[in-house]
């Protein structure tokens, strides 16, 4: 049944547009008034003429209801619930956070063991190309199985050029000090005249051997790319870019200034990752995306999928019997700290390293949820999860993708390694080096799934409860209203706070 309107009211225009806005139903001589059809007490928001698309039923005639723009959430009983969450949480945060500071990573001496040495910066001054039988020590160079790595390298020195480099300290107690060094034909690195190098100083060695060349200065390029990189964010992300990189700076600090050291003093890695992750997650979420109850949402999601990736993470390492002790570096840790749960920091590794992907799909999925719900008012919060998880499926199919084959690269020489030894799939899998890249994988991949339906679903919970009294005034009401001029509210009617 549709109440008529007053002739003298000037006629009805229907909306040119998504956009095209009516009036918000308060202005004088404009009166709204409500179809009532098989619509299980929704307002069709915009005009509707006979059957709406949004559930009006066979009851539909010609009716009339008027659009205020979509009610934006979280009313204030929402915003209450929320932070009764997540309040206590990041107080527990903090707390973990000051109970478990370190005054920085412990002392200790050198070993002079990889990258447990002192190191100067310097620049070779000069190269000089020499014959390599000039410079080997014994008379007569090994020649051997060419065949072999050995043998092709003995070759190559025998009958090779070698060069002579001189190089010049830079930095340091022996600033400006020379020495010389010997590079061999088939070595990878290759020094010229004018190159930066990174030089190791061992104090105990004879006074001829205390340097020796371990790297290039790479400090040139890194920054320039990593100052490419950043005007790129702030170009196209502008604000939030420069946000999004400040969060990224702030990252790093409790990184190096809390994680790392809390660990090298002999606290429980996963307790560690877990407070610095969480710490993280506020910081990054909060900073980069705003204090709104989309953010909220979001930060809820990555928690639950967190605690999830720790439980699996936990279960499968242990089941595994994956020790975290699989090459010189984690060797040199455990020699140096042996206090230190090397499976627990693989599990802190797990949880880390998922952290910044689950970012990326919670965020995602809980705005595509918030811009339905912005698009269409109406949506249940049935019909707001199967739109979103629709959205979801493509991305869990690129996320997952895309971290299988990042720990494919970072782990690309150790399989070719397995393949020139031609083992099979079933060895290559078994071996802990491996298999603990494959427990990262599975656990973190599994993590990000279960994140995409579990922030799904709270979103479509948050924004489909977040709506004010429902039911209009029966169409008495609207009659007496149309008949006094008072002005109809649909039920949504004001844009309130996210």
């Amino acid at each position: 049944m549709t109440t008529p309107q007053p002739p003298s009211f000037p006629p009805h225009r229907p909306r040119r547009g998504p956009n095209a806005e009516e009036g918000d139903g308060r202005t004088a001589g404009h009166v709204p008034v409500v179809a009532h059809g098989a619509n299980d007490g929704r307002h069709e928001a915009g005009h509707g003429h006979g059957a709406s698309d949004h559930g009006h039923g066979a009851g539909g005639g010609h009716g009339h209801s008027h659009a205020h723009g979509p009610a934006a959430p979280v009313s204030r009983h929402l915003r209450k619930v929320i932070a009764a969450i997540l309040i206590p949480f990041a107080a527990a945060v903090l707390v973990g956070l000051a109970v478990l500071w370190p005054g920085g990573a412990p002392p200790h001496e050198r070993t002079g063991v990889g990258f447990d040495r002192q190191t100067q910066q310097a620049t070779v001054t000069k190269v000089v190309e020499l014959s390599c039988q000039s410079v080997n020590a014994s008379g007569g160079t090994r020649t051997g199985d060419t065949s072999t790595a050995e043998g092709s390298s003995a070759v190559q020195q025998a009958k090779g050029e070698c060069k002579r480099a001189t190089i010049r300290v830079d930095t340091g107690d022996d600033k400006g000090r020379t020495f010389e060094e010997i590079v061999q034909p088939d070595q990878s690195r290759q020094l010229h005249e004018g190159q930066e190098v990174v030089v190791a100083y061992e104090p105990s060695a004879p006074k001829d051997l205390q340097y020796s060349v371990t790297d290039i200065n790479r400090r040139l390029p890194l920054a320039l790319l990593a100052g490419i990189f950043a005007l790129a964010v702030v170009v196209v992300g502008r604000l939030r870019g420069l946000m999004a990189l400040v969060s990224l700076a702030l990252s790093f600090l409790l990184l190096n200034f809390f994680i790392l050291p809390a660990i090298l003093q002999g606290s429980n890695p996963l307790v560690v990752a877990v407070i610095g992750s969480s710490a993280i997650m506020l910081i990054a979420l909060y900073l980069c995306h705003g204090l709104s109850a989309r953010t909220s949402v979001a930060v809820l999601g990555t928690l639950i999928s967190l605690l999830l990736i720790g439980v699996l993470g936990s279960l499968f390492i242990g089941w595994a019997a994956l020790t975290g002790n699989t090459d010189d570096n984690t060797g040199l840790i455990h020699g140096l700290y042996p206090s230190i749960d090397m499976s627990g920091l693989l599990l802190a590794g797990v949880i880390i390293g998922s952290l910044g992907v689950l970012d990326d799909v919670t965020v995602t999925q809980t705005s595509a949820v918030w811009e339905l719900h912005e698009a269409n008012p109406t949506m249940g919060w049935r019909g707001l999860y199967r739109a979103g998880i629709r959205i979801g499926r493509d991305h869990i199919a690129s996320v997952v993708n895309t971290l299988v084959l990042a720990y494919a690269g970072a782990a690309l020489p150790l399989l070719l390694l397995f393949s020139i030894a031609q083992s099979g799939v079933g060895t290559v899998a078994n071996s802990e080096l491996v298999a603990e890249e494959i427990v990262r994988t599975l656990v973190g991949s599994i993590g990000l799934v279960a994140s995409v339906p579990v922030t799904t679903a709270l979103a479509a919970l948050v924004v489909s409860a977040d709506r004010p009294t429902q039911g209009a005034a029966p169409a008495a009401g609207a009659t007496a209203a149309a008949g006094t001029g008072a002005p109809a509210r649909g039920g949504r009617g004001r844009r309130r706070k996210r």
